[in-house]
């Protein structure tokens, strides 16, 4: 799938009442939009200050309330927008600071050099010169944040995705946005993640009893859905685990595993 093919830019689904999910061309991206009766929630910011910018302008043409903001996790396509929604308090799991403090920098190098290959100098641009910010609003285990006549959970559920995955869940339309702990579309991504934890993330989120997913990158999903994925997982930790006791060599395991070679190849490197 090109970033072309995956999803119109700018398109809204009503997921609930008053909750919204933004579809984004680049990168599959998924976002979203929690409305209250006095503040509005934005739930990640996109990947660079103009896409930042567009989102902004997107959410102020549905709400005049003032907005929050909360990131899922610290990867550049989900935080380096924020910016454009200064003041705004930004909400996010403790660690996901201190993981933007050391790899922010790491992240846009990378992306700059990748986009700039693919000859699209304008988004490299964008992205170089984006002011990177830091949540101010730390979460630990849970948190809640009032939006006047609904309350919005934030729950984490240990390393999955990233150390410091933030799941989102307005319970009164039992909708929860999982960032990527969820993938629709795509395989999991491994580069920050925990194998052996994903699976009980998930099952948090099963926890919460949800009606309709919202992944960080796809179109809305059910609790099936993700017990699927979740299932997955299990799979793909029950290999990596017998990789790591030696009683499967890389081949074998990457000839079990639910998922892609190079998907799984990055998850075995990451078990421990």
């Amino acid at each position: 799938m090109t970033d072309a093919d995956a999803a119109p830019t700018g398109r809204w689904l009503e997921v609930a009442d008053g909750v919204r999910a933004r579809r984004h061309a680049e990168l599959d991206l998924t976002t979203g939009l929690v409305l209250g009766s006095d503040r509005a929630l934005v739930i990640d910011t996109r990947g660079d200050r103009r896409q930042g910018a567009e989102l902004a302008e997107a959410v102020r043409a549905e709400t005049s309330l003032p907005c929050d903001v909360v990131l899922t996790h610290g990867h550049f396509d989900h935080c380096f927008g924020t910016a454009a929604f200064r003041p705004a308090s930004v909400w996010a799991h403790q660690g996901c600071a201190t993981y933007l403090r050391g790899h922010a920098e790491r992240q846009r190098a990378e992306w700059v050099a990748h986009y700039r290959r693919e000859g699209r100098a304008d988004v490299a641009e964008a992205l170089a010169g984006t002011d990177v910010v830091l949540p101010d609003r730390p979460v630990t285990g849970s948190a809640e944040v009032d939006l006047g006549g609904r309350v919005v959970r934030l729950h984490h559920f240990g390393p999955a995705h990233t150390d410091h995955d933030l799941v989102v869940s307005v319970p009164d339309v039992a909708v929860v946005f999982a960032g990527d702990l969820v993938e629709q579309g795509a395989p999991p991504d491994f580069e920050d993640a925990d194998p052996r934890n994903w699976p009980t993330a998930l099952s948090g989120v099963l926890a919460l009893r949800p009606e309709i997913v919202v992944p960080g990158h796809g179109t809305p999903v059910d609790a099936e859905f993700v017990r699927g994925q979740r299932d997955e997982l299990v799979r793909l930790a029950d290999v990596c685990a017998r990789h790591a006791r030696g009683e499967l060599t890389t081949g074998e395991a990457l000839r079990h595993s639910p998922y892609p070679a190079g998907t799984a190849e990055q998850a075995l490197r990451n078990f421990h």
